[in-house]
C-alpha cells in the first residue's frame, strides 16, 4: 500500500543564488514535500520516518550550494527519494527574500524524483 505525505514549511538556511553576494551569507529557504511512501502496516517502522526526511531536507539545503532554485529542488527531491520507503518525492523550494525583492508573494521551484528500485 502506498500513501502520500505532505511535510510543509521546513525551514533551513542556505548559500544559494546566482546574483553577486547571494552566497556570502546564509539566506532563509522553505521547503514543502509531497512524498509517496510505501506503507507496510500500522507501525512507525512500516513507513518513512518524517524526522529523517526533514533532516535530509535541512542537510541538503544547508550543505550544498547552487545558483538556481530549480537545482536546489532537484537535489532535495533526489536526496529524499533515496530513503528506503520513499517511492516518489516532489520538493518545492521557496526563497522568501527573492519574493520580497521582486514584489511578489512567492518565488519557488519544484522537482519530482522517483525511486529506481
Amino acid at each position: 500500500m502506498s500513501t502520500r505525505l505532505f511535510l510543509t514549511g521546513i525551514g533551513a538556511p542556505g548559500r544559494h543564488g546566482a546574483n553577486p553576494g547571494e552566497k556570502d551569507e546564509p539566506q532563509d529557504f522553505v521547503v514543502d514535500l509531497d512524498v509517496e511512501v510505501d506503507v507496510g502496516g500500522d507501525a512507525l517502522g512500516a513507513t518513512a520516518d518524517y524526522r529523517a526526511l526533514i533532516r535530509t531536507v535541512r542537510e541538503t539545503v544547508e550543505h550544498t550550494s547552487y545558483d538556481l532554485l530549480e537545482s536546489i529542488a532537484a537535489a532535495v527531491a533526489r536526496a529524499v527519494v533515496s530513503h528506503e520507503s520513499v517511492m516518489r518525492a516532489t520538493a518545492i523550494v521557496h526563497k522568501p527574500a527573492a519574493a520580497l525583492s521582486n514584489e511578489v508573494q512567492g518565488v519557488a521551484a519544484a522537482f519530482t524524483a522517483e525511486a529506481e528500485r
